[in-house]
Formats: structure tokens, C-alpha cells, sequence
């Protein structure tokens, strides 16, 4: 970056959107990464595609009431977490709800939509992001993620290894594993309808699941796992911000190939003898090679 790129990046950092687009991602990348190492370690990867559906639901029905968008799509993540969590005894009993959830979703969302006469432009916008348009509620939602998550790791880190270590085993050693699930699943769905804002739905892996994938081939246990997700979020919304800025580019794509090149890049260093990204819960179980 020259000197006459580094003076208007800075020039941009004086406009208000810019800054507040720049705290969200940074209070996103607290937050968000250990939402996608909740995501690979319970194995619910088609969660994030039904509830990009079901936040387009929520979005035309906030069209149509005109109540606030996104908080009605923040809504109707939260009930659709909540409703499906008695299905994720199994990784294939959720698969099989999240596709049906996602088929009638996105065909209430065009239902809605094509009733009401609401222009459907306005919802599909929020598949491809807006993050300048960041407002005040937004950050509010973002930052209340950035607490609530790292905070509940930290709370509950013992019944949180061994869940997602092994559903039987946590069981057996009295956690509440379907509650945990039930505010899991629920943080998951909160989170992918938040982050829609910031890279559109279509996008919204750059902040979750990619940071997760590159920090499982690194740390060796799920508080390195977390601590690695969250510092290479940092590191991609910070640089993928600015080099956005710089060349004038939409933030969501430039984001997501940031995070994209990090994973990539972590692939090439010669895998460490570990038994697994899911960590032991306590010194107590025995790790294998």
C-alpha cells in the first residue's frame, strides 16, 4: 500500500458507516469464528444454508409488516434453532430437518413475497451483504454475540469438550446435552442471521466456518482451537477489510477470499501429530494417535 492508498483508506476511515463497518467486523471475529467451531465439531454444516433460508423468511415477513428486517430475521432463526434442536441427537436426524427447513422456508419466503406484492428486490439484496449500512441495532447484536459466546466456551468449556468430543460420552458423565444443544443450535442461528448484514448470507462462511476449519489443523485442543479461530478472524476481517478499502472493492467477497488464502495456506504446513481438533474435555480421557 502506498502513500497516496494508506491517505484515502485513511480519509475513508473518517466517514461514520466505514468506522461502524470496521467495529462490526472486528466485534464479529470475537464472536463468530468459535460459532463455526461449534459448527464443524457438532458436524451441523447444512445449519448455515437453512438458516440463510429461514433469514430470508424473516426478512420478507418483515417486509410485509413492516416491522425491522432484520430482526425479524433474527427471530426467525432463533425459533428454527430452537425447533429443530430435539432432531440433533444424531448428525443425520439434523441433516434431514435442516433440508426440509430450508426447502419450506425459502418457499413460504417467495410465497410471502409474491402475495403481499412486497418488491422482492429489497430481501435478495441481503443475500449479497451490506455492510456499510451497519447501523446502531446491528452493532448492538453483533457485540452482544461477541460477549455471549466467548463467554459461554469459558462458562461451560468442561461440558462443551465433551460434547463435542463425544455425544454419548457427555451423556454418561451427567451434562445436560440436550439444553447445551438447544442454546448451541439457537447461538448458531443468532449468529448466521447477524452476520448476513456484514458479507450477505451467500458469504457469511468468511466469518464463521473458515476461521473454524484453518484453527482445527493448528491448535490441539478446543481453548487453542478457539483461541486460533478467533485471532485468525481478527486477522481476515481486519486485512480483508482494508484491502477492500484500498481498492474499492465489495468487502463480502474480498473477505471471504482473504479467509479463503489463510486456509489454504495452514493446509500446506506439515500436519502435527495430534489425535483430533476435538479436544479431550479433561486430563481424565485418554487421547489416541
Amino acid at each position: 500500500m502506498n502513500a497516496q492508498a494508506a491517505a484515502d483508506v485513511g480519509q475513508l476511515l473518517q466517514l461514520v458507516p466505514v468506522r461502524r463497518a470496521g467495529v462490526a467486523l472486528l466485534l464479529a471475529a470475537v464472536g463468530l469464528p468459535v460459532i463455526g467451531v461449534v459448527i464443524v465439531g457438532l458436524d451441523i454444516m447444512p445449519v448455515r444454508f437453512a438458516m440463510m433460508h429461514v433469514a430470508l423468511l424473516g426478512i420478507a415477513v418483515g417486509l410485509l409488516t413492516g416491522l425491522d428486517p432484520m430482526l425479524c430475521a433474527l427471530l426467525a432463526c432463533a425459533l428454527a434453532g430452537a425447533g429443530v434442536a430435539p432432531l440433533a441427537r444424531t448428525p443425520d436426524g439434523l441433516s434431514g430437518a435442516m433440508s426440509l427447513l430450508m426447502s419450506l422456508a425459502i418457499a413460504a419466503a417467495l410465497l410471502v413475497l409474491a402475495v403481499s406484492g412486497v418488491n422482492a428486490a429489497g430481501a435478495f439484496a441481503l443475500l449479497w451483504g451490506s455492510i456499510l449500512s451497519v447501523g446502531t441495532a446491528d452493532l448492538w447484536v453483533i457485540g452482544a454475540l461477541a460477549f455471549a459466546v466467548p463467554a459461554l466456551f469459558w462458562w461451560r468449556r468442561r461440558d462443551l469438550a465433551l460434547l463435542l468430543h463425544d455425544r454419548e460420552l457427555a451423556l454418561s458423565s451427567g451434562v445436560r446435552v440436550e439444553r447445551l444443544t438447544l442454546v448451541l443450535l439457537v447461538l448458531v442461528a443468532v449468529a448466521v442471521a447477524g452476520a448476513i448484514k456484514l458479507t450477505g448470507a451467500l458469504l457469511v462462511d468468511a466469518l464463521t466456518l473458515l476461521p473454524a476449519l484453518a484453527a482445527r489443523r493448528l491448535g490441539t485442543s478446543l481453548k487453542s482451537i478457539t483461541a486460533w479461530a478467533v485471532g485468525i478472524g481478527v486477522a481476515v476481517n481486519l486485512t480483508g477489510f482494508l484491502v477492500a478499502l484500498c481498492f474499492d472493492w465489495p468487502p463480502g467477497p474480498v473477505l471471504v477470499l482473504t479467509a479463503g488464502v489463510v486456509v489454504l495456506a495452514v493446509h500446506l504446513v506439515p500436519e502435527r501429530r495430534i489425535s483430533s481438533w476435538r479436544a479431550p474435555a479433561s486430563p481424565a480421557l485418554p487421547s489416541s494417535h
